[in-house]
């Protein structure tokens, strides 16, 4: 059996799985977003997390911070294709949760669910 440090699947559930994680990659899908829009979008998350989820997520190569010589200074956030390569691996937990975690599921093994784009919040995951 691999080492923690060395599987692929504890390697990644690590990055994924911190508080507020999948909610951040969540919005930064769409583009770029400041801070403040982040915070806005994370209702209940503090700026002293989300700043420590941006920084993490930017040591991992997943999020990149971009500022620009304005005054005042203007700091940006968007995915890296590092980044962008775990939406597909959320969409599938959407799906996922939508088939088997939700109360009125219906069972269809022959048809996979449909994504959405609603925007839909889902809680945030305990680190």
């Amino acid at each position: 059996m691999a080492d923690r440090d060395t599987c692929p699947v504890c390697r990644t559930a690590e990055i994924v799985c911190g508080k507020w994680t999948l909610l951040v990659i969540r919005d930064l899908v769409e583009g770029r977003s400041r801070f403040c829009e982040l915070e806005r979008s994370l209702a209940g998350i503090s700026p002293r997390t989300l700043s420590l989820r941006l920084r993490a997520l930017e040591e991992e190569g997943i999020v990149e911070r971009q500022t620009f010589p304005e005054v005042p200074p203007r700091v940006e956030y968007v995915l890296t294709a590092k980044g962008r390569a775990l939406v597909p691996l959320i969409e599938d937990m959407r799906v996922y949760g939508r088939q088997w975690l939700s109360d009125d599921c219906e069972v269809d093994l022959g048809a996979r669910a449909d994504s959405d784009s609603e925007g839909e919040r889902a809680p945030a995951v305990a680190a």
